[in-house]
């Protein structure tokens, strides 16, 4: 294990001392795509330092007492020394063999959401809403930023697509298992009959690409201009702002009409774009691990149901770790910490138990 964090502090300052050369400074890509991976070796280093201090005072403990055994009172501080050091090493030994976890090296980027009503009609519309309302509530209470980016209404009020930006720290790390069908057990308010009806909506967590990460030639792209549209498709805008974006290489076609100025749309746009081709190398990485894949907590099948959200019985289930809390109302109002932290957890302990 030291050996292995040896290299990582050799790693660490050979990053640092190429972030002080002026030439990387002036390659701004570069420069980010080192900075990045100094800061992903930033805790790993400060443990590393607390472990080795701990190792000292451990040895040295242990060699007071072989040297002073007629030394009562030396005997004794030197054992609760010991003990403490030892106790201390046990803890930091656990945190290392997290650490060392390969990362993904996503985790510390932001993350693109996509919410889509799927099964149940205006029903699932609503409740599409209803997680765009989570998400969002969740995003102020870790001080980050939720910024929409497109979305489409049906005329129940609810949304049929809902794509958005959040940005912080760590913010794609944290919500990467949320990806995967959101199913929702409710009495919609037009059922008269008080009828439990079963709907879904799906999420995709995506990491933010930067330019540096996907490369995309203008001569790829076909732009198109049209003028936005709102619920019933009445007009919302008198000029031509809202943009739709093909690649022409994949086929994938994004549209944004969510802004009055066609060069903001045509951003936002190109930003979805990005971190979708980015989410299309992923997987077409992973692809080649696909039996560990479907062992993992964060396989990203976003056919696969995970959570039910049950109104009758103020419960939330998630069906991957088996976890339940009867707060429904809570939890849609963005408390959904608990579900984030133990996903998390549970893939640690998968990662550590294979290695």
């Amino acid at each position: 294990m030291l050996d292995k964090l040896a290299d990582i502090e050799r790693r660490y300052d050979e990053l640092n001392q190429q972030l002080a050369d002026p030439d990387v400074v002036k390659d701004r890509q570069r420069y980010q795509k080192l900075a990045r991976e100094s800061g992903d070796l930033r805790e790993t280093v400060a443990v590393a330092d607390r472990y080795r201090q701990c190792i000292a005072r451990r040895d040295e403990a242990r060699q007071i007492i072989v040297d002073s055994s007629e030394d009562q009172e030396l005997l004794e501080l030197a054992g609760l020394e010991l003990a403490e050091a030892e106790e201390e090493f046990e803890r930091l030994e656990v945190e290392i063999r997290v650490l060392l976890i390969p990362k993904d090296p996503d985790d510390s980027r932001n993350a693109i959401l996509e919410i889509r009503a799927g099964a149940g009609g205006d029903e699932a519309g609503l409740f599409a809403s209803d997680l765009f309302r989570m998400y969002s509530r969740f995003a102020e209470r870790n001080t980050w930023k939720a910024e929409p980016l497109s979305s489409s209404t049906n005329p129940s009020g609810g949304f049929k697509e809902v794509i958005f930006l959040v940005t912080g720290d760590t913010v794609y790390g944290r919500l990467k298992f949320e990806s995967g069908v959101h199913r929702v057990q409710r009495v919609p308010k037009t059922e008269a009959s008080g009828r439990i009806h079963t709907s879904a909506a799906s999420v995709a967590v995506l990491p933010e690409a930067e330019e540096v990460d996907v490369e995309i030639s203008p001569e790829d792209l076909e732009i198109d201009v049209f003028r936005s549209s709102g619920p019933g498709g009445q007009s919302v805008n008198t000029t031509d702002s809202a943009v739709r974006i093909t690649h022409k290489p994949t086929g994938m076609v994004v549209s944004c009409q969510d802004e009055k100025s066609q060069l903001k749309n045509k951003n936002k746009a190109l930003k979805v774009l990005r971190a979708r081709l980015l989410d299309k190398v992923r997987a077409e990485r992973d692809e080649k691990l696909a039996k560990e894949r479907r062992q993992q907590i964060g396989s990203g099948d976003r056919s696969a149901k995970i959570r039910t959200y049950n109104f009758p019985q103020s419960r939330v289930t998630d069906h991957r770790i088996g976890l339940t809390v009867y707060r429904l109302e809570e939890v849609l109002d963005g408390e959904i910490g608990e579900f984030v932290s133990q996903l998390a957890v549970a893939e640690q302990g998968r990662l550590l138990n294979d290695r």
